[in-house]
């Protein structure tokens, strides 16, 4: 399950991942096991490795296997993670990473991506429904706004707003694994990556085959879904099609006895890559629709609300490798890795349900548009990367941007802005020590935004085989979202001038792994300057919601995490504790940055119970600070709660059978105030392979 992997004096790999092409990190030289909770994403690289696979930014890695290795002989001699511009390998980790492996997706308790994250620890995943109708997802004490969110290392993030960011186009059985970078990324991944980024990486066509699933359980659940592998031999091209549904009636109604909590939504994916000496394609297309019922999310005065979200994503990406020539007497190579890629979203919400005449229905289409260019190259002073990237986000709407010219169908106003980025990044590598310092400088066209420079350095030092530390300094900045900007309707006031959020991190921390146990701890300082958040005076006769800029918000977090392996058993331990200190008076409520976890503690233990049989069982405890008004105007502080989740499954090769339950004792509690979360949740399912 969840293990943090350390330096050691040899590389580990994964059969199965040597050939992923776009992973989120594969440029910033960590190696990592997967399965594992806490990773290094910064190594001691060498100049010289066999370029057989691909990773992430074009970089190579090598493997001793095919593709069409089994799952079960994957080993630690087989994957390299990475997570800077210039990718490094065999060495020491810098900063803190979360990986979830596909062998901890299936082997959870989970429906959706959203509900595998509640398991971080820094990770903040408050939900306002189930099977992930909508989740705000945030990072060590931000907002679901301040992350990147990215499918196979292209950024999908909607700037309409970060509510629904969590849409993929993907089923849980196309992931191979995600990655979570917590702490700002800003020198990595540009605009957005305030807090940290989130990536899925999916899975690779290995051969040819099929599998079909099928799910249900309490409330009217039902899910099904299934997958095609195409992989011809000795073809250069394969390819992988998905398609799910999923439905259930929800778990509460509204005052006058209608569904309000009910969900039906349909994924497609396709992806597919070409491969030959010296280039390497991918790309994928996707969409998902989905439709739920919103009961009390935006509003407490009104319980019968529904939305209703359409995306499609489509992405190319290449790995060029050019000149070779020598260094240091090893055979180095140019890389480039160019990528194009286009979001579409759209987003229609009915504040009464199906009731347009009594209040009109907000209607909204973004379109994000993006190319980027990253390289690196060999040299006698080390490893450098230098690229760019220009991102064009458009939106039209019924009530976010600006009048439009030519208003059409629903949409009368709109907004386009674009974002151009350049990035350096210098690597210098030394027998235990290694450095990675550079910079991102942005330049956005909204408000005039003057071209500004956030810098980066990071350093870890090896002692012995299973210790060692690190430290990193890095700087980020996130645009305001279009709904920051434009949403004033229903008791909500936006201010169209918000300035960009800004923030400075420090960390540093201490790893230790031996055979049976590992463990890390870090302690973080972030200082934030113009943070953004929507607040209400509470001593108005008739408050709203407005959107402001917070001037200085400084957080101070430990986190550490611990593993344990002994015969049969596997056991996790994960704890954050967050701090924030905000000039901020008590008459102020807020929506979301003034309310943070500030205890979280995680557990799970997994048991192989006998051959084929596995028992999982996670609990998590959550303390969060912040407040909330119910809907007859009482202020209450959110209490902390507690919650438990269980899954007993039968693996063999051919086929899966398993049961489990969400929420094993019934807890009362909320996410957010006002939207009460579901009790007792059980479902049971099936899962068959075939190969052909």
């Amino acid at each position: 399950m969840y293990k943090p992997t350390f330096n050691q004096r040899k590389v580990f790999r994964f059969h199965r991942f040597a050939r992923k092409g776009y992973a989120l990190f594969a440029c910033l030289g960590h190696v990592v096991t997967i399965g594992v909770l806490s990773v290094a994403t910064l190594t001691t690289a060498s100049a010289a490795i066999d370029h057989k696979g691909v990773v992430a930014d074009g970089s190579t890695t090598t493997s001793a296997t095919t593709d069409d290795t089994p799952d079960k002989e994957a080993t630690l001699e087989d994957v390299e993670v990475t997570g800077s511009r210039a990718p490094l390998a065999l060495g020491q980790a810098v900063r803190m990473v979360t990986v979830l492996s596909r062998e901890d997706i299936q082997a959870a308790p989970v429906q959706s991506i959203n509900d595998l994250l509640k398991y971080a620890a820094g990770v903040d995943v408050r939900q306002r429904g189930p099977i992930g109708a909508q989740t705000d997802i945030s990072i060590r004490g931000g907002t679901s706004e301040q992350i990147t969110i990215l499918l196979n290392g292209i950024n999908i993030c909607d700037p309409q707003t970060g509510h629904n960011a969590f849409d993929f186009p993907c089923d849980l059985s196309d992931i191979e694994r995600i990655e979570v970078l917590e702490g700002p990324a800003g020198r990595v991944y540009g605009t957005s990556s305030l807090m940290g980024a989130i990536n899925i990486v999916t899975r690779d066509a290995r051969s040819k085959m099929a599998e079909v699933r099928v799910e249900g359980g309490s409330f009217g659940y039902l899910s099904a879904g299934g997958r095609v592998s195409l992989k011809p031999q000795l073809s250069p091209l394969n390819s992988q099609f998905s398609a799910s549904y999923t439905r259930s009636d929800g778990y509460s109604r509204s005052k006058a006895g209608s569904l309000n909590s009910d969900y039906s939504g349909g994924k497609v994916f396709y992806q597919g890559q070409y491969q030959q000496e010296g280039l390497r394609l991918n790309w994928h297309a996707g969409l998902s629709t989905k439709g739920f019922g919103s009961n009390t999310f935006y509003s407490a005065k009104f319980d019968e609300q529904y939305e209703k979200t359409t995306k499609l994503n489509t992405a190319l990406q290449g790995d060029i490798r050019g000149m070779r020539y020598e260094v240091r007497g090893k055979t180095a190579e140019f890389h480039i890795h160019p990528a194009i890629y286009w979001n579409r979203s759209y987003d229609r919400f009915e504040l009464t349900r199906g009731t347009e005449e009594r209040i009109p229905f907000n209607y909204h289409r973004t379109d994000v548009f993006g190319i980027n260019l990253n390289s690196y190259f060999d040299w006698l002073l080390g490893r450098t990367a230098l690229g760019a990237e220009f991102r064009n986000e458009d939106i039209v709407s019924t009530n976010l941007g600006e009048p439009l010219s030519d208003p059409f169908s629903h949409y009368k106003v709109g907004l386009n802005r674009s974002n151009l980025s350049f990035h350096l990044e210098h690597n210098v590598i030394l027998k235990r020590l290694t450095l990675s310092a550079g910079f991102v400088a942005v330049k956005n066209t909204w408000n005039q935004m003057p071209l500004k420079v956030y810098p980066g350095i990071d350093a870890s030092y090896r002692i012995g085989t299973h210790w060692k530390i690190y430290a990193s300094y890095n700087s980020s900045l996130r645009m305001p979202s279009f709904t920051e900007l434009f949403y004033s309707v229903g008791g909500h006031q936006a201010d169209k001038y918000l300035k960009p959020e800004e923030l400075h991190a420090l960390e540093g921390g201490v790893r230790f792994q031996s055979d049976i146990f590992n463990m890390s701890a870090s302690v973080f300082h972030h200082h934030a300057r113009n943070m953004i958040d929507w607040v209400m005076d509470t001593r108005e006769a008739d408050p709203v919601w407005q959107s402001v800029n917070h001037t200085k918000v400084n957080t101070i977090g430990f986190e550490t995490k611990a593993t344990l392996t002994a015969n049969r058993y596997t056991l996790n331990l994960a704890y954050c504790y967050l701090h924030q200190d905000k000039d901020v008076e008590d008459y102020l409520q807020s929506q979301y940055s003034l309310e943070y976890l500030r205890h979280k503690l995680t557990a799970s233990l997994l048991v192989h119970v006998v051959k084929h049989l596995d028992l999982l069982v996670k609990y998590r405890f959550q303390d969060r600070m912040g407040s909330y008004t119910t809907v007859n105007g009482e202020v209450c502080d959110y209490h902390p709660y507690s919650v438990v989740d269980a899954k007993l499954s039968w693996n063999t090769d051919t086929y899966s059978v398993y049961i489990e339950t969400n929420n094993l004792t019934s807890k009362r509690y909320v996410d957010y105030g006002n939207v009460p979360q579901p009790g007792c949740w059980i479902m049971g399912g099936a899962k068959w392979r075939l190969s052909f």
